[in-house]
């Protein structure tokens, strides 16, 4: 066999692996992605938490200012919304709120 067959045997099926692997390690944040609105849309349709927008409406009742970011995400075995916003003098606050109730649970400045 020569080293050009042999290279090609070896190096292109290698270099065709890592393609794959490369391209499935790209696409994992999107399910994830994927997951986490499925996720909130069910606990939304149970019940369990509060709809986007009710947290939006809240977390401007206690603070005025332009939304930054929403998060959900379940802490201590609760659901929790961690809303960050910018104030009309550019603080930036972090709002965390109960997911089912609204509930203030913290209210700080984010240096």
């Amino acid at each position: 066999m020569t080293p050009r067959r042999l290279l090609l045997l070896t190096a292109v099926p290698l270099a065709s692996a890592a393609l794959v692997l490369a391209a499935t390690l790209h696409t994992l944040p999107s399910y994830a992605d994927d997951d986490d609105h499925v996720r909130a849309r069910l606990l939304r349709e149970r019940g369990e938490i509060m709809s986007l927008e009710q947290i939006a409406g809240r977390a401007r009742a206690i603070r005025a200012g332009k939304l930054i970011d929403i998060e959900l995400e379940r802490k201590h075995g609760a659901w929790r919304y961690e809303v960050e916003l910018l104030d009309p003098e550019g603080r930036v606050w972090e709002i965390d709120l109960d997911a089912r109730t609204g509930e203030v649970l913290k209210l700080e400045r984010d240096d």
